[in-house]
């Protein structure tokens, strides 16, 4: 992609079919998984992580495809910055997080808060916090808390809640929201 002029391939070209692909293939799993596969597709994800320093601006999905290679640098990125361990991040929260993403309409990446986090890290947070579930989706790599500064708590939960596909949190207090692929469900305010 680093020589989009000679292809004819433009980065607004490429952003512009992910945003109209992306809004139809998150609502649901099914669709997420099934509906496009092998229809020219793209996905992307962009976040960066105050905590390390680290930016991720990448197409994760080609063609019906996860890039493997991809989805092991959405790992690292994502990992337990405390202790430096890492689990594989399950696609289906990836996959939330951009199309939430693509349904606000914005440009600036996400800032991210947690991702995965290994036991002993959701055990010291669960003392400081009754927020922290003992039996955290963070733990199996299936959750993300997310902000961004163009966009309130609560439009981010609505792009989320819109997805479809696992659960949702508010905190507003913390002005963060907790996205995951776990059942469907809703809480905080």
């Amino acid at each position: 992609m680093t020589n989009t002029a000679k292809s004819g391939v433009t980065r607004r070209g490429l952003l512009g079919v992910f945003a109209a692909t992306l809004v139809t293939a998150a609502p649901t799993y099914a669709n997420a998984f099934g509906l496009l596969r092998g229809a020219g597709d793209i996905r992307r994800v962009k976040m960066y992580s105050g905590r390390t320093g680290e930016t991720l601006d990448t197409i994760y999905w080609v063609e019906g495809e996860y890039i493997p290679e991809v989805m092991d640098e959405i790992t690292h990125f994502m990992r337990d910055w405390r202790t430096n361990e890492t689990k594989v991040i399950d696609p289906r929260t990836v996959d939330i997080i951009a199309a939430a993403h693509s349904l606000m309409d914005v440009s600036e990446p996400y800032m991210l808060l947690s991702g995965y986090r290994c036991p002993k890290t959701n055990a010291m947070l669960r003392e400081s916090s009754r927020g922290v579930a003992r039996n955290s989706l963070h733990m199996k790599g299936q959750a993300a808390d997310l902000r961004l500064k163009s966009r309130s708590v609560g439009q981010m939960a609505k792009a989320a809640e819109a997805c479809a596909a696992g659960g949702v949190g508010r905190y507003p207090r913390s002005n963060f929201v907790h996205m995951d692929c776990g059942p469907l469900r809703h809480w905080g305010g």
